[in-house]
């Protein structure tokens, strides 16, 4: 019994650790996807990035 009961704690723990990971990784990776969606538009309507502007770019 005590085997079984040690194997459900470590799969606790297991969720726990992946829902922590998920929580921290789910933020950065919006934020890397934005600031990449914000350059390729810049970049297709021929500007570029300078000090985290675009710069030089035409407007539609």
């Amino acid at each position: 019994m005590k085997e079984a009961s040690g194997e459900a704690n470590m799969t606790v723990v297991t969720i726990i650790l992946i829902g922590i990971i998920v929580a921290v990784a789910t933020p950065l990776i919006t934020s890397m996807m934005n600031n990449t969606k914000d350059k390729a538009e810049c970049m297709n309507n021929g500007g570029w990035i300078e000090n985290g502007q675009c710069v030089g770019a035409t407007t539609k």
